[in-house]
């Protein structure tokens, strides 16, 4: 069983459990049990290896193999498929072919073409694509073998006297060894290393990480552990000399402000700060407020440590070189209420304008001063990390998952300055290292061979009505094209249960969750009364703390009031109805508009109206004239809202399968006054069936409209595809003759 031998890292290792797996799946469940543990390795770093006897396919003879994490694998999730295996003496044979760094240095096309020459190595026709560290585990010669990242030790990785205090804490069982980049002659070095020192168990990559190995994979996994730890007991036992971790990053220079004040400012300065770092492309934002990330954040020391940027290649791959830090930190008197808040985000806009300004500058000054010939072109020189005194980190990334993994990761490096602090101090890499790594032409290449975003990637949308019919298939269909949704409903309880039922299909993604309402996936559900301006504005701030702000907006929400049996409607049934259909949707372009204005990024708003808006019949003249007024609302909002956001409608006809306005009551009210033979003890099911079915033999097409026919329009007006359509309605009717413009 799990025990807890570590006290900085926890040991998963199950011996009942291991042993009911063959070689590969106990390589597989080491993986997954390092990966499990965030301490011990980031989200989609480090691989771990085991050399195997297997039957060689052609020759029928056993043949060492090497099976090794592939690129772009997560240690946590791996399973076999994301494992490569190659012929271990091919591997090694590969050193005959390799001709060094050559003139040009690390990044010499001698160590790239070798990439490719593992290909060559592949055993059973397994095509994994190959980790660049692949030769890392080959020329270790050992049976096992884990490369990590782990905290604790890139702290000592990353610290200036990092040679003396690994030999202190290690003596002669980890060796130091300078910054190399990872792959062909790392892997010479480390065989090197292994021949000189054959005692040594592992080998500290300066600014890098750790490799350690043996020769039995439980005790592989156990000396991952123990290493790990004794680096963690090391920075622990300092911060215990010093007074405590009240003494990291130089103590404190700013104060938290409360939450109350920090969910107010955040979701008032999010969506401005959103549009300002999506001029090339727009980003979903995750903010990280807990107190660890503020204990750095808030000291003394976070401006400089900020400046000199991260030091691990896996870090700064999402983090970019440095975060953008802005040095104004929450008056005292700050509270919850509009004017301190409205004041402080003024005073942060000014300060983040100008932040933004000098770092895109500096970004592209570090790009010219760095690049090779051959480099790819320069990148978006916005950051993805921006860290604000007294509230605390934003990272960005196309998808709430890789903010999520940005966060994560400058949650690392954090814990990284703050270990080399303590025992000595941190060094970032060179920023010419850094550059290599960041625009290596295979990191570009992998870049290049990623499948193209889906239509509707990097857009937030806001669905109100998700909580059943039409709203739900909407929510369903955009999150199938790459939308993060937003489902919305009067019922707290429905707009939840449809987002889970998105997360459960989509899960929620990869990377440290954020804080607060931050803390979800593609989808969230919030409550929200369309017809109350201040539960709009209140859902809307919850939408900027979750994803940082949205661009599309649809309102699929709908009242429909019977005439009693007299064939009157009571006046408060005609006010609702029109509070509802009309004035609701009023409400949100108005609050939405004044959001949209701040990102300053193009959006969608549609709503819902109906065939009834243009046909005259018996029996629903609230509902018929409150839908009249959503066409033309839809048309004047179209100018209101120009040119920064489109307004267009859907108009269905009756959607009686899956509609939320349609209960059995109504079903059976409907079909007694249109004359259609039904039983009581009918199912809803087939009362719902024969009603669908007389509305569709109205229509040219004689078929049965359903809530996914109607969200088939509904993403095709979120789309670019109809992007010079506005004012427009789309009927999604059947052919109802009826409703043709006259």
């Amino acid at each position: 069983m799990a025990d807890n031998t570590f006290k900085y890292v926890n040991n998963l290792w199950d011996d009942a459990e291991a042993a009911k797996l063959d070689p590969v799946g106990r390589l597989i469940y080491r993986s997954n049990k390092l990966g499990s543990d965030q301490r011990i390795t980031n989200t989609g770093g480090g691989n771990t290896s085991s050399k195997i006897s297997e039957k060689d396919p052609l020759t029928k003879q056993p043949t060492e193999v090497l099976w090794v994490k592939g690129s772009g694998g997560d240690l946590r999730t791996s399973n076999r498929e994301n494992f490569s295996s190659l012929y271990q003496d091919k591997l090694v044979g590969l050193q005959q072919t390799y001709s060094g760094y050559g003139e040009k240095g690390p990044k010499s096309q001698a160590e790239d073409d070798m990439v490719a020459m593992y290909n060559h190595c592949n055993f059973n026709l397994n095509t994994r694509a190959t980790s660049i560290d692949t030769p890392l585990h080959s020329f270790v010669p050992f049976k096992h073998v884990d490369h990590t990242h782990p905290n604790a030790a890139i702290s000592l990785a990353a610290s200036a006297n990092s040679v003396q205090l690994t030999k202190q804490i290690y003596g002669d069982e980890v060796i130091h060894t300078p910054w190399l980049r990872p792959g062909f002659e790392l892997g010479l070095e480390m065989q090197r290393i292994c021949k000189a020192n054959p005692k040594a168990k592992g080998i500290m990559m300066g600014q890098h990480g750790l490799i350690n190995w043996a020769n039995d994979d439980k005790e592989c996994y156990h000396l991952t552990l123990d290493l790990i730890n004794r680096a963690a007991e090391f920075i622990e036992a300092k911060y215990a000399e010093k007074g405590g971790d009240k003494t990291a990053f130089g103590g404190s220079l700013f104060s938290t402000a409360s939450e109350a004040a920090r969910k107010r400012v955040f979701a008032k300065l999010l969506p401005w700060l959103r549009g300002q770092v999506s001029q090339q492309k727009r980003w979903v934002g995750t903010i990280q407020d807990d107190e660890k990330v503020l204990r750095f954040i808030n000291s003394k020391e976070a401006e400089r440590l900020a400046e000199l940027g991260t030091s691990c290649p896996d870090h700064f791959l999402r983090t970019k070189i440095k975060p953008l830090y802005i040095k104004v930190g929450p008056p005292a008197d700050l509270d919850a209420s509009d004017a301190s808040v409205d004041s402080h985000v003024a005073q942060l806009k000014t300060a983040l304008a100008d932040g933004l300004k000098k770092y895109r500058q500096d970004y592209a000054d570090y790009y010219n001063r760095c690049k090779r010939p051959n480099s790819p072109a320069m990148r978006d020189p916005n950051p993805t990390v921006i860290l604000l005194p007294g509230f605390g980190m934003v990272a960005w990334g196309k998808d709430k998952s890789e903010s999520r993994v940005t966060a994560e990761f400058y949650n690392c490096a954090v814990e990284v300055m703050r270990g080399a602090e303590a025992i000595d101090k941190y060094i970032a890499l060179p920023q010419q290292e850094a550059f290599d790594i960041e625009y290596w032409l295979l990191e570009e290449a992998k870049l290049q061979r990623m499948p193209a975003e889906k239509e509707l990637a990097r857009q937030i949308a806001v669905v109100i009505g998700a909580g059943s019919g039409i709203g739900k298939e909407v929510a369903h269909r955009l999150v199938k094209e790459g939308a993060h949704i937003v489902c919305v409903d009067l019922n707290a309880d429905a707009a939840k249960a449809t987002a889970k039922e998105i997360t459960d299909k989509y899960g929620l993604g990869i990377g440290v969750a954020g804080t607060g309402v931050s803390n979800c996936g593609p989808a969230v559900g919030f409550a929200c009364n369309i017809t109350d301006r201040q539960s709009i504005g209140e859902m809307l701030e919850q939408v900027a703390l979750a994803y940082g702000g949205f661009d599309t907006i649809i309102v699929t929400a709908g009242y429909f009031c019977p005439p009693d049996k007299s064939g009157h409607i009571p006046d408060e049934k005609w006010a609702l109805t029109f509070s509802i259909n009309v004035t609701g949707s009023y409400l949100v372009a108005d609050e939405a508009l004044k959001i949209w204005k701040e990102q300053g990024l193009s959006g969608n708003l549609i709503l819902t109206t109906s065939a009834n808006a243009v046909v005259s019949k018996k029996g629903s003249v609230a509902y018929d004239v409150s839908k009249a007024a959503g066409n033309h609302l839809v048309r004047e909002l179209a100018i209101e809202l120009s040119p920064l956001v489109r307004v267009n409608g859907v108009a269905p006809a009756t959607v009686v399968q899956g509609s939320a306005m349609f209960p059995r009551d109504r079903v059976i009210a409907s079909l007694a006054k249109y004359n259609i033979p039904f039983s009581d003890d009918e199912s809803s099911e087939s009362l719902t069936k024969k009603l669908a079915q007389f509305y569709a033999d109205r229509t040219l097409t004689k078929t049965p409209i359903t809530p996914a026919d109607q969200a088939e329009a509904f993403f095709i007006l979120a789309s670019k595809r109809l992007s010079k359509t506005t004012g427009q309605i789309i009927p999604v009717d059947g052919g109802l003759h009826e409703a043709f413009l006259r």
